[in-house]
């Protein structure tokens, strides 16, 4: 299974709260000692799973190597953003803090809680690999506040499934009417070999999820269209979304579409493709759930997904819209500007987190790996030639460092550089698939929007009414209940509800960032 949707894109992490009087009182309890003037750190961030012991031996070798006071505690994700809230509230803004990039972030950046980072992004090898428009999300009056935390740029791709169009003699769909008769195909024959009608076309949900766009063009998402003033337009108002939107209800009135969307859950969506009923659906390179394929291939033994290629849009460019490339940000209190080697010691520690290691580094014998890892023996062991930590997620121990650093992830510096396909071990043509995927995602590039970073209040205020009013009129039209030539009466009452001064805010503050 998927993460849930196309705006679902964070990742899971292990992060934390540093206090200082907590960090004193658990030196003391593990015997560990500290210099009068060693660095002590606070932080905030959150964690999804259990976290490490506030005394793991993690902990101790990253003091120890950094010669820092750091004792971690951790804020769960469900109670973190009201805890940040109440943090930055008292006005003791700790060193070191996760943000998710929200609007919290850029008000209190505009309010001078944050240090401006412009001086350092040179000096810190994992800063310069982030690229500028990427850089944007941190971005407030001029000035980067924040520092990326990585995420691939890949999206989910719509996929289908190769051993049914070459049951049927069919070739891969490179437009939407191509795409919509494979979908009737899989729908009207029997590409199963179980018999006609047991399956059918597009496997898809509620809020139209997945949105098969077949491309930046056609994205409900993407800021790339333009209307007669110049402005960049959401996509999902665009006559492009209209013509995907058009597709998408010619195929439900054949039976080509799950027939419940309106009202199936993400869960419930990925069933109808790995209980071998639906041809077409999403993928990506990370992410997928080995159980599932495990559980398609039980019925039908020769499934081979792969990526359907974006398809050739008006203006030529064949490429899908790409993911903002971060999950969140990294910012740190404005009052170190005071603290020259507290600010050197953290942005160390941060940037030896970020540092990336491809596969062939990731051994007992490279020796930041090593120990960032907790130790061969100690921290991990190497199971037929592969890193298997010693910890999981249930009732972690603290034996790694990587357990404790800040930062998110490593920064990849090209997302080629790193292969989702191995981590598909126990199925095989899952691992393939994934490969595809990261293959084409590699050669076709994606569109990346310039909106990065950009905000608006009305959206603030009204996009999850917006967003919903859309997807409510939307999903009536791909169902027949609303006509398609009613399209642009639905665009006109969305502006009327606040669209027009989201579009107006966008453009505005597009047109400040770039000064």
């Amino acid at each position: 299974m998927l993460t849930n949707s196309r705006h679902s894109r964070t990742i899971s992490r292990r992060m934390f709260v540093i206090a200082g009087s907590a960090a004193a009182a658990a030196a003391a309890s593990t015997g560990s000692t500290f210099a009068a003037d060693t660095a002590k750190i606070t932080a905030i961030d959150h964690t999804y799973g259990n976290p490490p012991p506030s005394d793991g031996p993690g902990l101790k070798m990253i003091n120890e190597r950094f010669d820092v006071n750091y004792q971690p505690t951790f804020v769960p994700e469900a109670s973190y953003t009201e805890k940040l809230t109440a943090v930055v509230a008292s006005g003791d803004i700790p060193d070191i803090m996760y943000s998710p990039g929200d609007s919290n972030f850029y008000k209190w950046a505009g309010q001078g809680a944050f240090l401006a980072l412009d001086d350092f992004i040179e000096q810190y090898p994992s800063f310069k690999l982030v690229p500028s428009l990427t850089l944007n999300a941190g971005r407030v009056n001029g000035k980067v506040y924040a520092i990326p935390q990585y995420y691939p740029p890949y999206s989910l791709t719509p996929s289908i499934r190769q051993d049914w169009l070459d049951k049927l003699g069919l070739k891969m769909p490179t437009s939407y009417d191509e795409l919509k008769q494979v979908a009737l195909a899989f729908t009207k024959q029997d590409p199963s070999g179980r018999g006609a009608g047991k399956t059918y076309g597009i496997a898809m949900g509620q809020t139209i999820n997945p949105s098969y766009a077949m491309g930046a063009w056609w994205d409900p998402d993407s800021w790339l269209h333009k209307d007669d003033q110049g402005r960049l337009l959401l996509g999902s108002i665009t006559d492009a979304s209209k013509e995907r939107i058009q597709f998408l209800a010619e195929l439900y009135a054949e039976g080509a579409v799950s027939r419940d969307f309106a009202v199936m859950d993400w869960a419930a969506t990925n069933k109808e493709f790995y209980s071998g009923k639906a041809g077409i659906f999403i993928g990506a390179p990370r992410g997928m759930s080995q159980d599932y394929m495990a559980g398609l291939l039980q019925i039908d033994p020769g499934a081979r997904p792969v990526p359907i290629p974006p398809f050739k849009a008006p203006d030529g460019a064949q490429e899908f819209l790409a993911t903002a490339g971060f999950s969140g940000l990294t910012t740190f209190s404005a009052k170190l500007a005071k603290d020259k080697d507290k600010t050197k010691a953290i942005l160390d520690m941060l940037d030896f987190r970020r540092t990336f290691y491809p596969a062939d580094q990731q051994t007992p014998q490279n020796k930041d790996y090593d120990w960032l890892m907790g130790g061969e023996g100690k921290g991990y062991d190497v199971v037929d030639g592969k890193i298997v930590p010693k910890d999981g997620t249930t009732n972690p121990q603290g034996l790694a460092p990587n357990e404790y650093l800040v930062g998110g992830t490593a920064w990849v510096p090209k997302p080629s550089d790193l292969d989702y396909s191995k981590g598909y071990t126990k199925e095989p043509i899952m691992g393939a698939w994934a490969k595809a995927l990261q293959d084409m995602w590699t050669q076709t590039k994606g569109y990346t929007n310039p909106t990065i970073g950009v905000q608006s209040k009305t959206f603030e205020d009204k996009g999850t009414d917006l967003t919903q009013f859309l997807s409510d009129e939307q999903t009536k039209m791909v169902a027949g209940q609303r006509k398609l030539d009613t399209w642009d009466d639905m665009v006109s009452e969305w502006k009327s509800r606040g669209g027009e001064a989201y579009i107006q805010e966008i453009n505005d503050g597009l047109k400040n960032m770039q000064g």
